[in-house]
C-alpha cells in the first residue's frame, strides 16, 4: 500500500447472512455499541473515516487518505450472498459521494474509501 492508503483485509467466506454480514464489518472497523446494524448505519460509519474524534469506527485515515478494504473469497460471497455482496458495492460508492457533497467549497470531502476483490 502506497502511504496514501490503510488497508484492511475481510475475510468474505464467513458470511452467509445480514446477520454475519455486520458482525464482520463491525469487528473489523471497530463500529461502535450504538451501531444499528443496517446499511444506513453502516453508511454513517464508514463516512467518518479521517474523523477519529466521531467515534464511528476503530480504524482510521488521516484526512485525504483511503481506507483499502481488501476483500478477499469475494466470487464465492458474490453467489452466496447477492444482497449484500450489491449493497455492500453500493454503500461504499456512497459514502464517497455523501463526502463529496457534504461541505462547501464544491466538491466537499475527499473519497475516503475503495474495495479491491480477490478471489
Amino acid at each position: 500500500m502506497s502511504a496514501a492508503s490503510t488497508a484492511v483485509r475481510i475475510d468474505l467466506s464467513t458470511i452467509t447472512d445480514w446477520d454475519s454480514f455486520f458482525d464482520v464489518f463491525s469487528h473489523q472497523l471497530g463500529f461502535p455499541d450504538l451501531f444499528g446494524r443496517n446499511m444506513d448505519a453502516w453508511i454513517d460509519c464508514m463516512t467518518y473515516l479521517d474523523e477519529p474524534d466521531a467515534g464511528m469506527t476503530s480504524v482510521h485515515v488521516t484526512p485525504g487518505q483511503v481506507l483499502v478494504l481488501l476483500l478477499d473469497n469475494v466470487c464465492e460471497f458474490r453467489v452466496r450472498c447477492p444482497e449484500q455482496y450489491a449493497a455492500l458495492i453500493e454503500c461504499s460508492a456512497f459514502v464517497n459521494w455523501r463526502r463529496m457533497e457534504r461541505r462547501e467549497p464544491p466538491g466537499g470531502d475527499p473519497p475516503v474509501l475503495a474495495l479491491a476483490f480477490h478471489s
